[in-house]
């Protein structure tokens, strides 16, 4: 009897980054392809004695079933940083832990999302929620982004034009996958659509304590004074990827819902990560390691800059972005990445194609460079290279000549 699946299996695929981060663990591969932190800034040793501690102090405690809401030390953490830093003014009790911001994603789509409904977000936008929202059958609607963000007129045609727009996604600080930051002035505007259409609103907000370069700005939630605002923020890019710790703040009514959802997907975040993590946030300072993170991600975002501006022919675009992990390239009209990624590879570097992270495809010329993972001189080889099958695959289609574009998935997939 052949198996029957359910129908949301049929709008799921692999994601092409995980695909590309089986290959890229070979040591020779030099990777901008994943969003992967530095390694060497985690604090391991820390967490051997934060380990300890809680574990002496509060074992049976730490390896117990614990409320879904999760620790109320971390929540209590968490609220006070959102609201010193991002200007909120979050209760601990709007707190709920979830298995990292991706965990947030998926519960978002079960709270919010039916089949056929619409979901507004920026073009380009994050892989992951693509692949979290799909899963839920609604419809993307792309709104165009610019360097200060989601383009104001756009969106309000987007919510005029649509019958069943039931929220808008949005990364407004060093997005992935294009590095923008929104400026405040369109902060402030898209806040006045938001309230004047009253569609909730996702922010998400891995990367805004990952700024290097100017002023931090406040985050949407700020100005959020009808409670459409559910934030998700996560420890992966400040502290650990591993730990898989992040958090939804949303108003009562939503939070609520988000709570009842997640106990029907895992009960609770881990008892244990979370009790060590707090411990952390006790014993040592956070802030100084971010420093440290964050001067390091600078000189690795210069050192891929001026590769770019180096090796690239013209015709060549690319985002130069003041925080997060990653960089945006736009490539001439009529070069594909995915032809570009298969020639990259034969040459041991690998990136992102940029089709990716447009939910409705096209856009076959676009490329995200990841820059956090590889110190300096591994990024301008990896650019060097890159560089050089550019101006060859330029060439070579200015003499009519075509590679295979579906080859690069191809390769990846046999080396895997």
């Amino acid at each position: 009897m052949a198996v029957k699946f359910a129908r949301r299996m049929n709008h799921l695929r692999a994601s092409e980054i995980r695909e590309l981060l089986k290959v890229t663990e070979r040591p020779e591969v030099i990777s901008l392809a994943g969003g992967l932190p530095a390694p060497e800034f985690f604090p391991t040793e820390e967490m051997k004695a934060v380990t300890l501690k809680v574990l002496d102090e509060h074992g049976r405690q730490a390896m117990q079933y614990s409320t879904t809401e999760g620790h109320p030390p971390l929540r209590r953490w968490i609220a006070q940083r959102m609201n010193a830093r991002l200007g909120t003014r979050v209760q601990a009790e709007e707190v709920l832990i979830t298995s990292a911001s991706q965990q947030g994603l998926d519960l978002t789509g079960k709270v919010f999302l039916d089949e056929g409904d619409e979901v507004l977000c920026e073009s380009p936008t994050y892989l992951g929620a693509i692949n979290a929202f799909r899963a839920y059958g609604p419809r993307f609607v792309e709104v165009p982004t610019d360097d200060e963000g989601m383009i104001i007129q756009e969106l309000e045609k987007r919510l005029l034009a649509c019958g069943r727009v039931k929220l808008v996604y949005v990364v407004p600080d060093s997005q992935n996958p294009t590095g923008r930051t929104w400026s405040l002035a369109r902060r402030r505007a898209f806040m006045e659509v938001i309230s004047l259409y009253r569609i909730p609103v996702i922010e998400d907000n891995p990367y805004s304590e990952v700024r290097f370069e100017g002023e931090g700005l406040p985050a949407l939630k700020s100005t959020d004074e009808l409670g459409l605002v559910v934030f998700l923020g996560t420890f992966s890019k400040i502290f650990s990827p591993g730990m898989r710790i992040g958090w939804v703040a949303a108003p009562e009514p939503v939070f609520e819902k988000y709570v009842l959802v997640k106990q029907g997907t895992d009960l609770h975040t881990s008892t244990l990560a979370q009790m060590q993590l707090a411990a952390y946030l006790e014993m040592f300072d956070l802030d100084a390691n971010l420093v440290r993170v964050r001067e390091a991600y600078r000189r690795r975002r210069d050192a891929m800059v001026r590769a770019l501006e180096r090796e690239m022919p013209p015709g060549v675009r690319f985002t130069r972005p003041t925080g997060g992990l990653f960089l945006w390239v736009e490539l001439p009209q009529g070069l594909n990445a995915r032809e570009v990624l298969a020639a990259c590879l034969e040459r041991d570097v690998a990136f992102v194609p940029g089709s990716s992270f447009f939910p409705n495809g096209g856009h076959e010329n676009t490329l995200r460079l990841n820059y956090s993972n590889m110190p300096e001189e591994r990024i301008e080889e990896g650019i060097r290279r890159l560089g050089a099958v550019v101006r060859e695959l330029l060439g070579d289609h200015g003499n009519g000549r075509r590679g295979n574009p579906v080859l690069a998935l191809a390769q990846v997939r046999g080396a895997a």
